[in-house]
């Protein structure tokens, strides 16, 4: 006959677990991140007051906003930013004919289409890298033997910029100084001058020690937009 009789001595009454009390715990926020997977940072600066901007810095996607903005705001103006760096990156890699060549023989592939778009074909190296230790140059070439050193600070700069180094050094095969005959051979590719003036800007924020902050807008594909009133 069942009953309700207490368990034999020395013996725990089986008890259920008992429940949680309280919230649940919340689960920690995953790491943002750009479409395909590149680390995104959120820099909020007191100076800033109207303007967003988005750029690369190091292969990370930064966003710098206002300090005031609400979160709700924060995360609008991160998701318009990404965007339009992913779509500036689109435009960049249509133009230069697809992704950016990062190892050593896509570099060396990439010159040889630049000498064929611009040169002819003229300019053959012998081969062509990334080095680390050039810090005083963007690029440089060796005529006598045909090889090409591209400083790896180019990296993450526009597409359009690392073209017009290449070309350069390109060009050095063909010409060694820089004379009118040397200039008339970039003066194929359409973004000569453009790059010219952004090395410039580059090295001259260098030379004062100007060091990237969360109100920097002198960075590889930077975009910003303003914030309506």
């Amino acid at each position: 006959m069942a009953g309700n009789s207490p368990p034999p001595a020395g013996k725990p009454a089986n008890r259920r677990p008992a429940e949680p009390t309280g919230s649940p715990a919340t689960p920690a926020a995953s790491p943002l991140t750009t479409a395909d997977g590149a680390p995104v940072e959120v820099r909020r600066s007191a100076r800033r007051r109207r303007t967003v901007a988005a750029f690369w810095e190091n292969g990370t996607a930064v966003v710098a906003i206002p300090a005031s903005f609400s979160r709700a705001q924060e995360r609008e103006w991160v998701h318009r930013m990404l965007e339009k760096l992913r779509r500036q990156g689109e435009r960049g890699s249509r133009g230069a004919g697809g992704r950016r060549p990062r190892s050593d023989d896509a570099l060396a592939a990439h010159a040889a289409e630049l000498s064929a778009k611009y040169f002819g074909g003229r300019a053959v190296p012998s081969s062509v890298r990334w080095v680390s230790n050039q810090n005083a140059r963007w690029g440089s070439a060796t005529p006598s033997d045909g090889t090409i050193r591209l400083s790896d600070k180019l990296q993450p700069m526009p597409q359009w910029v690392i073209d017009y180094v290449l070309l350069h050094e390109l060009a050095h095969l063909l010409v060694a100084g820089h004379n009118a005959a040397f200039w008339r051979l970039l003066g194929a590719y359409p973004e000569t001058a453009r790059a010219k003036a952004f090395l410039e800007g580059v090295s001259f924020a260098t030379s004062r020690g100007i060091a990237p902050d969360g109100d920097g807008e002198a960075k590889a594909d930077a975009d910003a937009a303003e914030v309506p009133g």
